[in-house]
């Protein structure tokens, strides 16, 4: 755990470790925003035979990431949630809509310190694209 006094010391430091966690966060902004573009469905339409499998895969793929990249530590899904409704954004879902289905998919499947197993990763998924079903 990080405590204030171990990022906050002389003025100098404590600039070049903020630049250092923004240039970080930048650098994830702009994988995510390429992950989306590869990830939406083409035609970005709604979760048919074929597209429900393009929907599950963004999720998979974009939970995987987070997880990842967090190191599935204290809270990480809460990060998952909101990739997913970023994606969902990207996606041209209205905001209401993509809470619903975020919600609807992952609430309460996942906890800290651990990536979510084969079977809740498959409900996940699964709940996501049907959320996509019904928001055309």
């Amino acid at each position: 755990m990080v405590l204030f006094s171990d990022s906050v010391t002389t003025p100098d430091a404590t600039a070049t470790l903020a630049v250092e966690a923004l240039r970080e966060w930048r650098g994830w902004l702009e994988d995510l925003a390429e992950r989306f573009t590869d990830l939406t469905p083409p035609g970005n339409t709604p979760a048919t035979s074929t597209d429900h499998w393009c929907w599950e895969r963004a999720c998979t793929r974009l939970v995987t990431a987070v997880a990842d990249r967090t190191e599935a530590q204290s809270g990480w899904y809460g990060h998952g949630k909101q990739v997913l409704r970023w994606f969902l954004a990207h996606s041209g879902i209205d905001e209401g809509q993509a809470q619903a289905i975020v919600e609807n998919a992952a609430g309460g499947r996942s906890g800290s310190w651990t990536t979510p197993d084969v079977l809740v990763a498959d409900t996940v998924n699964s709940r996501f694209a049907g959320g996509m079903g019904r928001t055309r």
